[in-house]
């Protein structure tokens, strides 16, 4: 999860691929040795040009419906400007516009969830871009 001003990145998932024209978390599928930390790296400089600088600890995970995977959501921090190479759009939301998204499924859950937690999250995110 990528968390700037307060507002979170979400990305719409291709027409085609598996959630197609639903909303998510930008991320992907850790590969075999890798952490959270490596696999956001490579996913999101795959997906969208950005370069984490910092990952979190999972901040919960939901197991991915009628799949072997296991989601778990993860605050990274980033540098650059996104630029769509997969997803067919991106929005920065706050925490209150979140569940109004057609979302995937486990994004939806982790939403559902955590919804608390991720307004907490935000206004931390705010408070710390003023000071600095």
């Amino acid at each position: 999860m990528i968390c700037r001003r307060g507002q979170y990145l979400l990305c719409k998932r291709p027409d085609g691929k598996r959630h197609g024209g639903l909303w998510e978390f930008p991320g992907g599928k850790l590969e075999t040795g890798e952490d959270h930390f490596a696999a956001a790296k490579r996913e999101l400089l795959e997906e969208l040009s950005l370069k984490v600088t910092a990952c979190g600890d999972s901040l919960h995970s939901v197991a991915d419906p009628q799949s072997p995977f296991i989601v778990d959501f993860v605050l990274t921090k980033v540098e650059g400007t996104p630029k769509l190479h997969e997803h067919q759009a991106l929005l920065w939301v706050n925490a209150d516009e979140l569940s109004s998204l057609a979302l995937a499924p486990s994004d939806k859950k982790f939403v559902q969830e955590r919804k608390e937690v991720l307004k907490e999250i935000a206004e931390r995110n705010m408070e710390s871009e003023i000071n600095e």
